[in-house]
C-alpha cells in the first residue's frame, strides 16, 4: 500500500451524556477525507481522539463507525494501543474483521514503569505483529509512550510489518537522520508533525500526521509543495509558527474559520 501526504485522526465528538456523537463523527470523517485530502485516516489511535475515556466496546464502536464512514475512500489504520498486550491483539483482530487496511501501535513504556530497552521494544512489536497480517504504523510519542532512541527506531523500522512511522519529535537532527535511515533506505514511510512538515517533505519524508483543524492547513502546505510553489508552501508553513496562539490573540485565520464552518462549530473569536 503506497502512502504519502497527510494522515489524519478525526476528533471524537461527544453528546451531552458523553456518548460518541455518530452524526458529528460522520461529518468530521467526511471533512478530513474530502476537505483535508487525507491519505489515511486513523481510527481511535491518538490521544487527541480521547479513546482512553471509552470502554473497550465503545472504542470498538468508534473504530467501526470510522471505518464505515470512510467507506473505502482512503485507507484506515485502527489504533490498537493498550496497556494489555492481549487487548492490543484483540483490537488487531477486530481491525482485520471490519476491513481496516492497517493498525497503529504506540511504542509503550514498561508496564511496571520506565523506558523499555531496544530488545524489549523489538520483542513487543514482533509479538504483536505476529498476530496480524495488517501493516503497522509505529507510533512514537514520548509521554504516553516511550522515548525511543534513533537506533531503536531504525531497528523497529526494519521489522516486516512496520510500514509507517509517526514521529512526534520536533527535533530536526533526529528527523533528518531518520528520514535518511528509515525512509530513504526503503524501510518504512516516515511521517512527522506540524512544525516539521515542510522540511520533512524537502528532505524526502512522506508527510505528517495531524488532527483537525490543523490538517486543512497541512494539506495546503503539501499541495503547494507538490505543485512546485515553494514560496507559497513556506508562507503557509509559517502559519504553524503562530498556531494556536493566532487563535487566541489575533482571531481565527480564514483557513481555520473555513474548517470550523464545515464542521458546524461556531467560529466566533474567543
Amino acid at each position: 500500500m503506497k502512502l504519502q501526504g497527510l494522515i489524519v485522526p478525526p476528533l471524537t465528538p461527544f453528546t451531552s451524556d458523553l456518548k460518541v456523537d455518530a452524526q458529528a463523527l460522520e461529518a468530521g470523517v467526511n471533512y478530513v477525507v474530502e476537505n483535508c485530502n487525507a491519505s489515511m485516516v486513523i481510527a481511535a489511535g491518538v490521544e487527541a481522539q480521547e479513546y482512553h475515556y471509552l470502554t473497550l466496546e465503545e472504542r470498538k464502536s468508534l473504530i467501526a463507525m470510522t471505518v464505515d464512514f470512510v467507506d473505502g475512500r482512503c485507507p484506515v489504520a485502527v489504533g490498537i494501543s493498550h496497556p494489555s498486550f492481549k487487548i492490543a491483539i484483540e483490537l488487531a483482530h477486530y481491525a482485520e474483521k471490519i476491513g481496516a487496511q492497517a493498525v497503529q501501535l504506540l511504542a509503550p513504556l514498561r508496564s511496571f514503569g520506565g523506558e523499555p530497552t531496544q530488545s524489549e521494544l523489538l520483542a513487543y512489536f514482533k509479538a504483536v505483529s505476529a498476530e496480524s497480517h495488517l501493516p503497522m504504523v509505529l507510533y512514537l510519542n514520548p509521554g504516553p509512550g516511550a522515548n525511543v532512541s534513533i537506533p531503536a527506531t531504525i531497528a523497529l523500522s526494519q521489522l516486516e510489518r512496520v510500514k509507517y512511522i509517526k514521529e512526534s519529535s520536533r527535533d530536526l537532527s533526529r528527523v533528518s537522520r531518520l528520514i535518511a535511515e528509515v525512509e530513504l533506505s526503503g524501510h518504512a514511510k516516515y511521517f512527522t508533525t506540524m512544525q516539521m512538515l515542510l522540511i520533512t517533505l524537502e528532505l524526502g519524508g512522506s508527510g505528517v500526521t495531524l488532527p483537525p483543524p490543523a490538517a486543512m492547513l497541512a494539506n495546503k502546505v503539501i499541495q503547494a509543495y507538490l505543485r512546485g510553489d515553494t514560496k507559497e508552501a513556506a508562507r503557509l508553513q509559517l502559519q504553524f509558527a503562530l498556531f494556536p496562539s493566532r487563535w487566541m490573540h489575533n482571531g481565527l485565520t480564514p483557513v481555520m474559520k473555513a474548517a470550523m464552518n464545515i464542521l458546524g462549530i461556531p467560529a466566533g473569536d474567543p
